[in-house]
């Protein structure tokens, strides 16, 4: 699925792999956030993904143009996790709104691990 930017130019299709790429890249720099998580089916067991893997973490819906952003997250021991969603939802709103124009409608998050950091 693709969002629609209509200009009397033309138009701009941008494609939702690419936000939720960005959306993911936005959200690893959240404090609190450890990384994306995957859980594998085959086993239940939860995977922390690397930088190049983000998008298996995020799901991006987009209907009637507004964006629908969901996080699959291991945060660090010891935050606040309602601290690190207030910090996820403001950051990752606005930077993909901005490079978007579409309204990000809806963010949730879900905590599938926590780790200690060093």
């Amino acid at each position: 699925m693709k969002g629609r930017l209509s200009n009397p130019i033309g138009d701009v299709l941008i494609n939702t792999d690419v936000i939720s790429k960005y959306a993911g890249s936005m959200a690893v720099e959240c404090f609190g956030i450890v990384g994306m998580a995957r859980i594998s089916m085959k086993d239940g067991l939860v995977h922390l993904l690397k930088k190049d893997s983000l998008t298996k973490g995020v799901n991006v819906v987009l209907e009637d143009n507004k964006l629908y952003i969901d996080f699959h997250v291991i945060v660090s021991y010891g935050v606040s996790i309602l601290a690190v969603y207030r910090n996820l939802t403001e950051n990752v709103k606005y930077h993909v709104e901005e490079l978007t124009g579409i309204e990000v409608a809806k963010i949730d998050m879900y905590v599938e691990g926590v780790r200690v950091i060093d």
